[in-house]
């Protein structure tokens, strides 16, 4: 018993703490009113803010039993005032502020409410408005580690100074210099996530900033990087043979040798189910027929990661072909007007000898789609650099353009339009963020990445079209890069499950009833 904060029952007449709220009939007081409620709910409020905000551990100058009691109160009050249910903690903490000079109960506070006033002054402090950036909006480079910052910083160098002085020729072309995969080798950027080999082993998001600085220069030479990376040497790694893998990972690693996987087909793209390739034992090797289509860089590959049906059991099976066995052709696809700095082809197979040991250790769509997976979130990184590169040369060009004598800045709808472009970028990282960090603790679902996947891919797109309309007929002439982006963007949001499939993906999530077998 406090005797500081005693009170007596009018019905009752015990005496008690007049924050225990131990007796039923707390409502009525000697002094009449509902004065000892509002009390109780002042010290509750401006506690509950002080707990949630204050970095004060209250239990260093709060006893424990009036700490206790208090959080009795918030038990209780919500029951016995039951208007608090209903105001937002945010209002009753203004009440507080603005009535607790003047109120009655000021001149015998108990410790308990002396130390909420103490703290709340202290809350107030903290509550300074920090100036807002629009390049980092929700202070995103917080949530990187120093190892993760470098890998970025290292990654927006090499894109800068040697990848974006020669993309408009290589798009312009329509070539791929094989010489990147070295220089991307070099830098460490293959393969990075793998832990052995001499690899770097990083995080999943040091990986992502990987691709967002490559596709800030261009869609295409990230392509080229994440089939190394994540379509490659990742099922190689995991599902192939010691053998197999102590030869070819230090290769792929530097950009010694160049890889491809080949999962679509002609007439099989978002049904891999139904491919056509087949693969038939014959006792000590398997002979491989079927087409592949859409293949980044199989025109200039070493090394294919091939899928196809294994005739006796019609399981999915996936095979690792090197460019030295006889039947593999590998034309080159003309005339895209998108990714156009990376090499696209098909994978003809003609009774194509593979020995059993080249076989990956996976059975079904599992194969692929493990894959896939680990390729879709780095997309959905990579996308945002895209994003990020439109935004701001959208709003440096409208900021020295003039028109009807100020800038094209100053108007209400281009204001709008970069709002927009700003909040997607932010909450796309953020999310994809996230996900990576569920996929380093192994907390990762599928439909995870299905959901960034086709946001980030999805808003990008859009926001390059924004930024295409904004530069008005500047838009499309290659010196502003931006039609080149959106070109680019039309195939990502399409390749590794269309905006579509990752719908239908997440609406079977959504409802548990499958729209496509």
């Amino acid at each position: 018993m406090h005797s500081h904060c005693s009170w007596t029952c009018s019905t009752c007449s015990s005496r008690y703490c007049r924050y225990s709220l131990s007796c039923r009939r707390r409502r009525r007081r000697t002094t009449g009113g509902r004065r000892g409620t509002t009390e109780a709910v002042y010290v509750l409020v401006v506690l509950y803010d002080v707990k949630q905000f204050t970095s004060q551990p209250i239990k260093t100058t709060l006893s424990y039993k009036i700490y206790e009691d208090l959080n009795i109160i918030i038990l209780n009050l919500s029951l016995y005032y039951r208007p608090l249910k209903y105001i937002q903690k945010q209002m009753l903490t203004k009440v507080f502020t603005q009535h607790l000079a003047q109120h009655a109960f000021q001149g015998h506070l108990p410790a308990a409410a002396l130390l909420v006033q103490s703290s709340s002054r202290a809350f107030a402090k903290n509550t300074k408005l920090a100036k807002f950036d629009y390049l980092d909006p929700l202070v995103i480079e917080d949530q990187f580690t120093e190892d993760e910052k470098m890998v970025r910083d290292s990654a927006r160098a090499y894109s800068q100074d040697r990848l974006m002085s020669r993309v408009r020729k290589a798009y312009n072309d329509e070539s791929f210099d094989r010489e990147i995969m070295r220089e991307m080798g070099a830098q460490g950027f293959l393969g990075c996530t793998i832990d052995e080999y001499n690899l770097p082993g990083v995080s999943s998001v040091a990986y992502g900033l990987i691709n967002r600085e490559v596709e800030r220069v261009d869609s295409g030479y990230r392509s080229a990087l994440s089939v190394q990376s994540s379509l490659v040497m990742y099922p190689i790694y995991t599902y192939a043979n010691k053998a197999v893998r102590d030869h070819l990972i230090p290769k792929l690693a530097t950009g010694e040798l160049v890889g491809c996987f080949g999962l679509t087909e002609p007439n099989h793209g978002s049904d891999p189910g139904s491919m056509e390739s087949r693969a038939v034992d014959k006792g000590d090797h398997f002979v491989l027929n079927g087409s592949k289509t859409w293949i980044t860089n199989s025109p200039i590959a070493d090394v294919f990661v091939i899928w196809a049906k294994e005739t006796k059991s019609g399981e999915i099976k996936g095979f690792v072909l090197t460019r030295d066995m006889k039947g593999i052709t590998t034309p080159k696809i003309e005339g895209k007007h998108s990714l156009r700095a990376s090499v696209t082809g098909m994978i003809m197979m003609d009774d194509v000898k593979v020995p059993k040991e080249n076989i990956l250790d996976v059975s079904g769509l599992k194969g692929p789609f493990s894959c896939l997976n680990q390729a879709r979130f780095g997309i959905a990184w990579g996308t945002m650099g895209a994003a990020e590169f439109c935004f701001h040369a959208a709003r440096e060009y409208t900021l020295n353009r003039k028109q009807f004598g100020k800038p094209l800045a100053q108007t209400q709808l281009m204001q709008k339009k970069m709002a927009d472009m700003l909040t997607e970028i932010t909450l796309g990282l953020h999310a994809v963020l996230r996900v990576s960090r569920l996929k380093d603790d192994e907390r990762l679902a599928p439909e995870m990445v299905s959901l960034v996947k086709r946001n980030n891919c999805g808003k990008a797109l859009q926001i390059a079209r924004d930024a295409r309309d904004m530069l008005g007929g500047n838009g499309i002439v290659d010196e502003y890069h931006i039609i080149r982006h959106l070109c680019n963007l039309e195939t990502v949001n399409t390749y590794e499950g269309t905006h579509d499939i990752h719908a239908l993906i997440l609406g079977r999530a959504i409802t548990g009833l499958q729209a496509f077998q």
